[in-house]
């Protein structure tokens, strides 16, 4: 059994324009259709299991109240009919029936525990059971679909019924994050995007009338080709004026333009109410524009407007502030509309790592027993011999890191790091050093500055020893690092810088990870996916695999590439963790000592396994080369090869 969770979505920006760029399969005049789409906070909460039959249950009140349970056989006669019924449950069994003609699939069983979305009301709850429905069938037969792939299905899917639902409606499926849909043809790209001030929405259902298949079926007939200045008003609303806004928008999330985003999406109703709303009287919202207009609500944000298809759906407003978030709901709801907030945070810019240093290097014994491995002397393309240590530090403060914790084993272990990073060089052998040397030894001691220390007391294993920086974390994404392991990046940016820009596109868990043969895959944990992107460097990881034995990964872990190749990826030595792993780490510690049994190994692999099942992992093919020094034979790899060019190429 899996569960589940897919939110409504809410369009910011570029309402239609996703069936109006389609038209340009028809008409290469048109603009490509773009939109600003989110995730919200509510949505629609499953339990999916394998079954013999298709069937649908429900806890959830706003369903259960409306429609009921229904089961039927997987048979794709019986579920196209269910799909053209007109009941909540028609958009699933339009969605099973696609599976079932193309994927030849068994059964599901969904049981919805939970729903927050409200229905009817511009946030997709259609769209929302569509993508879960797609989603169950995905991971429940191991279909290996990315997420445009089960957005794409859901769809299609959802085309199998009575709905004309657009382009934009299933990117509730990349979850809660605002995203650029760009809409060319056939064509669809997502684009994760950045937001630099926290954004306090509020949206409300109006609770009033809205007929969008009328208003679809009357904006469509101005398509593909504009027959009078209506109509081409109509293509210049959705085409080009519609771009000029959507960049806007993005410029101003960007950039913190909190103020002038709001007045944009003023601007933007402005627009649609000039443009775009003659061309069908079911535009015509008078609901809509007297709330828009409510002199209660003006002081309280800096600007509103419709939502999806327009008419009198719902409404969204960017609040001033947090404070103001809460009044305006307040006052909506008393108004007897449904209002709900939505709050769009910045991304976290990774500022701290981590590297664990406890271990003993017994595979490097007896040199461990004068100097730990990660002091081992390093030749560098500079010419100057670094420990390991310095290296990795070096590596993160040239990717903007600003505060390190090394999780050390003991006390005792912390006088070799004051010895060298917080003790000055004796004067006497400074002044042996030339200028250039001399500055570099402030630069070390500078980064001294930087340094934090936990301890390892027990050594529990390798996911305890991470654990011991929780509260160094503070609750935010930080950066981990192996101690015996070095990084030479192939482009002009640190491998570590690679994938702190990837985790601020995804706001996701993140691995780095790189290729390796297939007779070696038993020496390395496996990570298998789907291509998340056209150049295949972001893999969306759905089975983490310990050592597996060759055979098991030829035939399941292996990730299909453009070419048709099958490849087979390891992580690649470093990782960005969010809190969701410290909390994990934390309960599975908590476990093992309500068992009694502190000799269990907490294992990271086993943290992240979990993480990744409940809310997604996301590897990172880095344009880098990694070197491994824990053991005799990859530490002299390392010192004969690390000082050399790098290889052009890709992890």
């Amino acid at each position: 059994m899996i569960k589940l969770f897919v939110p409504g979505r809410l369009c910011l920006f570029g309402e239609h324009t996703d069936w109006a760029g389609h038209y340009r399969t028809m008409n290469a005049d048109i603009e490509p259709g773009a939109a600003i789409v989110t995730g919200i906070e509510q949505g629609i909460y499953a339990e999916v299991e394998r079954s013999s039959i298709f069937e649908m249950r429900s806890d959830a009140p706003e369903i259960t109240g409306l429609w009921s349970d229904f089961s039927c056989r997987m048979n794709e006669a019986e579920l196209k009919r269910v799909a053209k019924s007109g009941s909540f449950f028609c958009y699933c069994a339009g969605v099973a029936s696609y599976m079932l003609e193309w994927y030849k699939v068994g059964g599901v069983s969904i049981h919805i525990t939970d729903m927050t979305l409200p229905m009817k009301s511009g946030l997709s709850s259609s769209a929302a059971i569509c993508v879960l429905v797609a989603r169950a069938f995905n991971l429940l037969y191991n279909l290996n679909l990315n997420t445009l792939g089960e957005m794409n299905i859901a769809y299609l899917g959802e085309l199998r019924t009575s709905s004309r639902c657009g382009r934009l409606d299933q990117a509730c499926a990349f979850g809660v994050k605002p995203n650029l849909m760009t809409f060319d043809g056939d064509e669809i790209e997502v684009r994760s995007l950045n937001v630099k001030k926290p954004l306090y929405w509020v949206f409300a259902d109006l609770c009033a009338e809205k007929d969008t298949i009328r208003i679809l079926s009357d904006l469509n007939k101005c398509y593909p080709f504009a027959s009078n200045d209506e109509e081409r008003r109509l293509h210049d609303a959705l085409g080009i004026k519609n771009r000029e806004n959507i960049e806007r928008a993005i410029q101003y999330m960007a950039e913190g333009r909190v103020e002038e985003l709001g007045q944009l999406m003023t601007d933007a109703e402005k627009m649609f109410d000039e443009m775009v709303a003659p061309m069908s009287p079911a535009l015509w919202a008078p609901k809509l524009h007297e709330v828009l207009r409510d002199e209660h609500i003006q002081p309280l944000v800096y600007g509103g407007k419709g939502v999806g298809s327009h008419g009198d759906g719902s409404v969204q407003f960017l609040a001033k502030n947090e404070e103001a978030q809460l009044q305006l709901m307040d006052y909506l709801n008393a108004q007897g509309m449904k209002a709900y907030k939505l709050t769009l945070q910045p991304v976290h810019t990774v500022r701290r790592a981590i590297i664990p240093v406890a271990g003993f290097g017994t595979r490097l014994y007896p040199a461990t027993r004068a100097l730990k491995k990660d002091f081992f002397p390093i030749p560098c393309p500079d010419g100057k011999v670094r420990p390991v240590i310095l290296i990795l530090l070096e590596e993160l403060i040239a990717s903007g890191i600003e505060e390190i914790c090394l999780v050390l084993g003991s006390e005792e272990e912390r006088l070799q790091y004051a010895e060298f990073f917080d003790k000055p060089l004796a004067d006497d052998h400074l002044r042996k050093l030339n200028p250039e040397n001399q500055e570099y030894e402030n630069h070390i001691l500078d980064i001294g500055k930087r340094l934090h220390y936990v301890y390892q007391r027990e050594k529990r294993g390798f996911g305890h020893a991470v654990y011991q920086a929780a509260e160094f974390a503070r609750n935010e994404p930080v950066l981990l690092l192996l101690g015996d392991t070095l990084y030479r990046s192939q482009s002009n940016k640190p491998c570590a810088l690679q994938l702190i820009e990837e985790y601020e596109r995804y706001n996701q868990l993140m691995v780095s990870i790189h290729s390796v043969p297939l007779s070696d895959v038993s020496h390395y944990g496996i990570l298998s996916g789907v291509w998340e992107d056209k150049n295949e460097t972001i893999l969306s990881v759905n089975v983490m695999h310990e050592k597996p034995k060759a055979s098991y990964a030829e035939e399941f872990l292996g990730v299909r590439t453009k070419d048709g190749e099958r490849k087979y990826y390891s992580v690649f030595g470093q990782y960005i963790l969010t809190s969701d792993v410290f909390e994990q780490l934390a309960d599975d510690i908590a476990k093992a000592d309500s068992d009694g049994d502190r000799l269990r190994e907490i294992e990271l692999t086993t943290a992240l396994d979990a993480v990744r099942a409940k809310s997604g992992m996301m590897g990172v093919r880095l344009r880098g080369e990694m070197f491994d020094m824990g053991n005799p034979t990859a530490l002299r790899h390392a010192v004969l090869n690390y000082s050399e060019p790098a290889h052009k190429g890709e992890a």
